[in-house]
């Protein structure tokens, strides 16, 4: 019994310990911004780290995207190395490096899920000055939903108190829900609009890069006075999240593939405005191919997958891969798609899968990847990244 009480006292007093050097930590950062939202976390974050940097701010920067990284005071970026399974406590290590690293400002991605994380992650650990919210969508609705307005209600956990809040939000509901926990907390919010950012501005990203995310992370650099053009030209440097939406045009043997890689987005919303971006610019294809990269992790996304491939993805094929696709396959298939055109490749090899795709295309084609970039999906968009001949 004495034992378990040694124990148990030694356990309250390291956690007391860590808390406390942890505000310090934290305390010794000024401006601290935390961002959380459906999509573009990662996007958002880089480029406001890039912005702050370019006007002289001491900042680094943590997403947790495609893949963790850290953003170092130079822009330069180091690998987050994680033992087993993401855990909200690693942001407590990253306020200790930028600490020691004597950053003034922190552009820190949250990383939690459950909303109770998501709270316990602002109130105990960021306290942050800036707070982001992207927008609402459909994602993580086992979680946070069963409507997108549960989802913008969780989100708002992460409100900071007497700071300012940045969305790109533009649903009056949810917009009503950022503003009352808004209220409650002693800040002020500002809903940002796109119509700043032209169609010039997006030039000169060597990816297709989204105007909400620019005018975001534009509009918190303005506020921290970093002029415009100087944090713009930043931005186009910036190194962008590996899942990052691209279009790469590949050549081989006579035949052509054109690779949209939109597998890091996260939701049906998402999901279809990529898709009517990309067949806007490269509407001639007559030959799509939609590549679904499925995680056993992630089965209402799955589910969600399977209705986006029956109702609204229109194609010559489908191509499943990763893990669990008989859950899409099964229920694309009771939802009235062919079973003739379903090509299950779960669990194959890339190089199987990218021989499929070659085989599936008559001279060329569309393949237009969504679902989830990890593992698979993250070998094939460097795979056609790496052997792309043009950029689109």
């Amino acid at each position: 019994m004495l034992l378990v009480v040694v124990l148990l006292l030694t356990l309250l007093a390291f956690g007391i310990v860590e808390f406390v050097l942890h505000r310090h930590n934290r305390n010794s950062i000024p401006v601290r911004i935390h961002v959380n939202g459906t999509r573009g976390k990662s996007s958002i974050t880089r480029l406001i780290a890039a912005g702050l940097r370019a006007g002289g701010w001491w900042v680094v920067g943590k997403a947790t995207g495609t893949l963790p990284r850290l953003i170092d005071l130079d822009g330069q970026e180091i690998p987050i190395v994680r033992i087993g399974k993401a855990n909200v406590r690693e942001q407590l290590s990253i306020f200790s490096w930028a600490a020691k690293r004597q950053a003034k400002a922190i552009v820190i991605e949250c990383m939690a899920v459950q909303p109770r994380l998501q709270f316990v992650t602002e109130k105990l650990m960021v306290r942050a000055t800036i707070g982001i919210i992207t927008n609402a969508r459909h994602d993580h609705m086992d979680v946070m939903g069963p409507t997108v307005y549960d989802v913008a209600e969780a989100l708002s956990t992460t409100v900071p108190r007497k700071g300012t809040l940045f969305t790109a939000e533009h649903d009056h509901i949810c917009l009503s829900i950022f503003q009352k926990k808004c209220g409650a907390r002693g800040s002020s919010m500002v809903e940002v609009k796109d119509e700043g950012v032209s169609d010039e501005d997006m030039t000169g990203f060597s990816y297709l890069e989204h105007k909400e995310n620019v005018a975001l992370a534009l509009a918190v650099c303005s506020h921290l006075e970093v002029d415009r053009k100087t944090a713009l030209a930043e931005m186009y440097r910036a190194r962008p999240d590996p899942g990052v939406l691209r279009v790469s045009k590949v050549l081989k043997d006579s035949k052509e593939i054109t690779f949209a890689n939109a597998m890091a987005a996260n939701d049906p919303d998402s999901t279809m405005g990529i898709w009517h971006r990309v067949l806007k610019t490269d509407g001639d294809r007559k030959n799509v191919i939609v590549l679904v990269n499925a995680r056993k992790d992630r089965m209402h996304r799955s589910e969600q997958l399977a209705e986006l491939m029956a109702k609204s993805l229109p194609a010559s094929y489908y191509v499943l891969v990763g893990t669990s696709t008989f859950i899409i396959k099964q229920k694309a298939w009771r939802m009235g798609l062919p079973a003739d055109k379903i090509i299950d490749m779960g669990g194959a090899p890339k190089d199987r899968v990218v021989q499929k795709l070659w085989d599936l295309t008559p001279q060329r084609s569309m393949v237009f990847a969504i679902g989830n970039i990890a593992t698979i999906g993250l070998e094939l968009s460097r795979y056609f990244q790496g052997k792309e001949t043009i950029d689109a």
